[in-house]
Order: C-alpha cells, then sequence, then structure tokens
C-alpha cells in the first residue's frame, strides 16, 4: 500500500482498530471498539486491533469484542497494558506496524491501509493521533487535524460556529489558574449569564464531570469537580425547556455532505441531564425517540444547520451535531462531535439504521471514505 493508490483489489483491506487511550473516555472508547469488531467484515477486512493503556502504551489487543462490553455498574472493559507492545511508523511507502516483546526481537506485523481511530477525548479525539497518522502518511477514518482540535474544544468550537452563523449558548471560559486565583470574581461573572448554568470540561465528552449548577454554592462545586477532568472548563447557559435532539452527518463517496433523521433523548427518573449513567448504562434511565417526534419543518432546518456546522468545522468523514430545539420552536447548536460513540446504545448508528443505513454498511462507508481520501494538505 501506499499513500495514493491504497490497497489492491484482490486483496483484504488491513485496517487497523486504535481504541483506548490517556483520556477519562478511556472505558468508552474500548466499548466502541467492540461493537465495531463485532461488525467489520472479515472477508473484507484484516482487523488489527491496537489498544492504548491508559499510561498510554500502544499495545497488541485481543481480538475480542465481548471483552470490550460494559458488565454492569462500575464495571467498565480497558486495554490491557500488558499485552506485548506496538508502534506505528512510516515506511518506504505508507506505514507499518511493529511488535516488541521483552523476550523477543522486534517483530513486523506489515503495513496498514487505513487507522479506524474510535478515541474519544484528549489524545484521540483532539487532533494529536490525526497528526501522527498524516505525519505516518496511512489514511485514517474522520475529521483532520483541525477540525479534530476546534471540535474538541468547546469554547473554540463555539467561536466557529457563531463566526459561521451558527446559533449558540451564551457561556464563558474559565481556567484553573483564574479559578485558584480569585475564585468569587470568577463566581460573579459567571453568575451575570443568569442561572441554571451547566458547567463542563472544555475537552472532554460522554457527559464526565458535567454538573448542572442553581446557585453559587452548586458553581462552586460543579467547576471543582470539572476541573479533576480538564484545567480548562465552560460555564454554560443552561437551555431551560429545550428538548435534546440529535442529527448525523455522513459524508458521501462523491464528496457530498448527507444527514440522518434527527433523534431525541428525554431523561428519565433521577437525571437532571443527560450524565454518564443515562447514556451508558441500563437503557431504563432515558427514552430514545429515532426518529424524533418533530415536525417536518424543525428536521429540515436541523438537518440544514447540521450540514452547515459540519462544514464550517472543515469536518470529514462523520460528527454527530446536537441541538437544543427550545420553547419557542429555535433552534440551539450545542455541540459537534467528530467521532461519536459507536456503543450499542449510541445514537448515531441508531440515526443512520433509521435512515436506511445498518450498522454494518455505516462502518464500511467510513472506511471507504477513508480509503479514497489522501493525507496531507487537502
Amino acid at each position: 500500500m501506499n499513500e495514493t493508490t491504497g490497497p489492491s483489489p484482490t486483496q483484504r483491506t488491513r485496517v487497523a482498530v486504535v481504541f483506548g487511550g490517556r483520556s477519562s473516555e478511556h472505558a468508552i472508547s474500548c466499548v466502541t471498539a467492540g461493537s465495531v469488531l463485532s461488525a467489520l467484515d472479515r472477508d473484507v477486512y484484516e482487523v488489527i486491533p491496537v489498544g492504548i493503556a491508559p499510561d498510554g502504551r500502544w499495545v497488541l489487543e485481543a481480538d475480542d469484542p465481548e471483552r470490550l462490553r460494559i458488565s454492569g455498574p462500575g464495571q467498565l472493559p480497558a486495554v490491557d497494558g500488558d499485552r506485548p507492545g506496538v508502534t506505528l511508523a512510516r515506511t518506504g511507502a505508507g506505514a507499518g506496524l511493529t511488535i516488541s516483546e521483552p523476550s523477543a526481537p522486534p517483530r513486523a506485523l506489515g503495513e496498514v491501509d487505513v487507522v479506524l481511530p474510535l478515541l474519544h477525548g484528549p489524545w484521540g479525539e483532539d487532533g494529536t493521533i490525526q497528526g501522527m497518522l498524516e505525519m505516518a502518511g496511512v489514511r485514517y477514518v474522520g475529521a483532520g487535524v483541525l477540525a479534530s482540535a476546534v471540535s474538541m474544544d468547546k469554547a473554540y468550537m463555539k467561536v466557529v460556529l457563531a463566526a459561521a452563523g451558527l446559533p449558540v449558548m451564551e457561556s464563558t471560559t474559565v481556567t484553573e489558574r483564574e479559578w485558584r486565583a480569585d475564585p468569587d470574581a470568577v463566581l460573579a461573572g459567571a453568575a451575570e449569564l443568569g442561572y441554571p448554568l451547566f458547567v463542563k470540561p472544555a475537552r472532554g465528552g460522554s457527559s464526565i464531570g458535567i454538573g448542572k449548577a442553581h446557585d453559587a454554592e452548586g458553581l462552586a462545586e460543579a467547576i471543582e469537580n470539572a476541573l479533576v477532568h480538564d484545567p480548562k472548563i465552560l460555564v454554560e447557559v443552561s437551555a431551560e425547556g429545550g428538548r435534546e435532539v440529535e442529527c448525523g452527518v455522513l459524508e458521501t463517496l462523491d464528496g457530498g455532505v448527507e444527514t440522518s433523521v434527527p433523534a431525541e433523548i428525554r431523561i428519565t427518573g433521577e437525571h437532571e441531564f443527560y450524565d454518564f449513567a443515562a447514556k451508558y448504562l441500563p437503557e431504563e434511565h432515558t427514552e430514545l425517540d429515532v426518529p424524533a417526534r418533530i415536525p417536518t419543518e424543525v428536521t429540515a432546518r436541523m438537518q440544514e444547520l447540521a450540514a452547515r456546522a459540519f462544514r464550517a468545522v472543515g469536518g470529514e468523514g462523520l460528527a454527530r451535531v446536537d441541538f437544543f430545539l427550545m420553547p419557542d420552536g429555535s433552534l440551539v447548536v450545542n455541540e459537534l462531535n467528530t467521532m461519536p460513540g459507536f456503543t450499542p446504545l449510541s445514537m448515531f448508528p441508531r440515526m443512520w439504521a433509521a435512515s436506511g443505513l445498518e450498522y454494518g454498511a455505516l462502518v464500511d462507508r467510513l472506511l471507504r471514505l477513508a480509503l479514497q481520501r489522501g493525507t496531507g494538505l487537502r
């Protein structure tokens, strides 16, 4: 394989499925990988599972989707960092994998045709691995360096979306340095937005570290909790009364963009918002409408805004765009995810299934998009 020709049509395409990572979303990345590994057609693809342990070690993981499932509350999967180490390095024409073990000399696994980086959060979804893959000259699924970085940082994402004329919620950014230096000033400034407020790690996901504050005491607690996950946080106006509706975006093989039917998430039980437990643990926490029960004209407007948001950040491959449908019928873009989850409960594959593109075909489409796209400036 090389950067311009891709794999021969007579051989299986070699896919390195990379998952895990150093972020707090490590377990969710593993769950996503388990679902994808189960879906890949082994007659078409030769699959190499590559795990990144929480400490950053790259290992050759077992091709065992069952081990990568959530088995219950507090029982989250993780990459086995004791497995043989693996490195990805530039070869003459592309990039190859090498296995290293303490008791044996390095062993080449051969070149890789395409990488499927199923990493969520910093050190994966934020442009870091995308930059490494660009340097190695290997194709990969999803957004490039800039789009990944901008979309990972909620503060900068809002700047880009607002500059493109897209509606976003009012917010302010707080750094850990500002909070430690003068917490009273931070609380006073944030309060000007008006309670209730949401506090989010600026570069986090999977609803980890998110809190809702109704007063100054709750805001201080939410800020401390969010800072555990990121030294930069976003304090945002709560979309009170807003319905959480999402829309999938997918590139077409001819360079166009298409959007899925929207889906709505309704929270039940004790959950005040779509937190980690509601998102990934047993489904009695949420009710999902796929497609969403919204007027046809709202669907059309949401799909148009989703495509505009995708273009605004320079998206490639796929994205999930999250909206608030406000009580007055207006739409506000909440965020854009360049590598949405592919777990059995994830909305992105559900929306595309409802749009006529089943899970296996969706994964295949993403790989074919990556294979026809070269690396480098484009």
